[in-house]
């Protein structure tokens, strides 16, 4: 074993979490921005603002269908290639890495023709408003031309925090966002490109980012490297792959369905007003700005849960929860709070016009209202699957969005109309929220009797651990 991945097991857990947590953290709030630069600056286009900032809000969810698949190889491959270190069994660890690889390839080269080809179609299904459909058009051919690079980019960087390298995965995303951030302006403004620039923008950081990540595996600080002998084993790998990616597949999947309802039915209920949807578009980036961070904090944690867990060191897992518990509860208290008495403030960050400012105004303090329940559907979310609770993890991924939100979004509005779409939201996920931490805190204690049961641990010994 290399010494960074051993020191998951021997390492003082606070200092642990801030080596792992914060650059994961730091890398969620670099990839925030890096999905949020092309809207304000696709916003502050002159005498388009709006309908393309809508057009923008109906590719989103196409851009997360194409991203899930990338986060269902990495978000599954991942904890189970840690655990594999946790064990000593480094070839197993390999061949999930390599497994993962392949899949990632075949799911690109499949997405891509259904985003190049398709994607018109999918607008028009997805509820585009017709002021807008050109400039959501123009964005997802260019996008979809990119899924090989965001795949191998998502698919593979979480392999890199498997191991400890906690930095260089967090430069992956730096490295992205900074170019894009650069390179927006520059296509949308000067090379007067518009919405069509900002993927060109987008799909360029997305293929230096996927560079990196591949000269990193080519080098000698990886425990992994690019094999592909004992392929024998690789349906039975990629099922366990698949298995525990599942959860998070769902979760970004669901988010995906959800913001195509909500479109849909704003599309219905407003008669096709591009204000709503812009303003829908700035809540729901709203949204991320504490989603992503606080999925950065749980994805962060993974590796030094998932190496405990697989050496059965119990008392190690229980102090990285309840620092991270408090770390993620404290942000999330603190979002709520601006999102209630200054919502604002997103508005002028993507720079609305009054119609859509007033829009967001009114109804982003309860659109958000259950963000005070994001520590647990984010951050203890992903600590389940680190603890390999694929099943418990699902239903809390479907919770939320399946099963509360999308019927709520079409009951709801048929009582308030469009009003009630925003409504819906912050219902769901205080009810999702309350479960979800009730669930992990309940189930937390039997998950690590179970493990210590497995490996004939005393309770005083497991208790007593360093």
């Amino acid at each position: 074993m290399k010494q960074t991945a051993s020191a998951l097991g021997t390492e003082k857990v606070g200092k642990l979490v801030l080596k792992l947590a914060f650059p994961a953290v730091i890398a969620q709030f670099i990839n925030l921005l890096y999905n949020l630069v092309d809207r304000m600056y696709v916003g502050a286009i002159p005498g388009a603002g709006t309908d393309a900032l809508a057009g923008l809000g109906v590719v989103l969810p196409i851009t997360l269908l194409l991203s899930a698949f990338g986060n269902l190889v990495g978000m599954g491959g991942a904890p189970l290639a840690s655990m594999y270190l946790g064990e000593n069994r480094r070839d197993e660890a390999e061949a999930v890495f390599n497994t993962g690889f392949i899949l990632l390839l075949l799911f690109s080269a499949v997405l891509t023709v259904v985003g190049t080809c398709l994607g018109d179609r999918l607008l028009v299904l997805f509820g585009a408003p017709e002021s807008s459909f050109e400039y959501a058009s123009d964005y997802l051919f260019v996008y979809a031309l990119g899924t090989p690079f965001v795949l191998l980019t998502l698919g593979l960087n979480p392999f890199i925090t498997a191991q400890g390298h906690s930095l260089t995965s967090m430069f992956t995303v730096l490295i992205g966002a900074a170019l894009n951030i650069a390179l927006d302006p520059l296509f949308i403004f000067t090379f007067d490109m518009g919405v069509g620039g900002a993927a060109v923008a987008t799909v360029i950081s997305q293929a230096v980012s996927a560079i990196w990540v591949v000269v990193f595996f080519i080098g000698k600080k990886s425990e992994f490297s690019f094999r592909f002998r004992g392929l024998r084993r690789l349906p039975r790998v990629a099922g366990r792959i698949l298995l525990l990616g599942l959860s998070p597949f769902i979760m970004a999947i669901t988010e995906s369905a959800i913001q195509i309802v909500f479109n849909v039915n704003l599309n219905k209920y407003t008669s096709g007003n591009a204000a709503y949807t812009a303003a829908l578009t700035i809540m729901l980036s709203a949204n991320q700005m504490i989603c992503m961070p606080l999925n950065g904090l749980g994805n962060g944690v993974q590796p030094l849960v998932s190496y405990n867990l697989g050496a059965g060191n119990s008392k190690r897992i229980k102090d990285a929860v309840r620092l991270v518990s408090l770390i993620a509860l404290s942000v999330s208290v603190t979002v709520w709070l601006v999102s209630l008495f200054a919502p604002e403030v997103y508005g002028y960050i993507f720079s609305a016009d009054d119609a859509v400012m007033e829009l967001v105004k009114r109804y982003t303090p309860v659109f958000m209202m259950g963000t005070v329940f994001f520590f647990a559907q984010m951050t203890l979310q992903n600590v389940f699957v680190a603890l390999g609770q694929a099943g418990i993890s699902i239903f809390l991924a479907t919770l939320r969005k399946i099963i509360l939100l999308i019927p709520l979004c079409f009951i709801l509005p048929i009582f308030m109309g469009a009003g009630g779409v925003y409504y819906s939201e912050g219902i769901a996920d205080i009810i999702a929220g309350i479960t979800t931490a009730s669930t992990f805190f309940i189930m937390l204690p039997r998950i690590l009797k179970k493990r210590e049961r497995e490996l004939g641990i005393s309770g005083d010994i497991a208790r007593g651990a360093n």
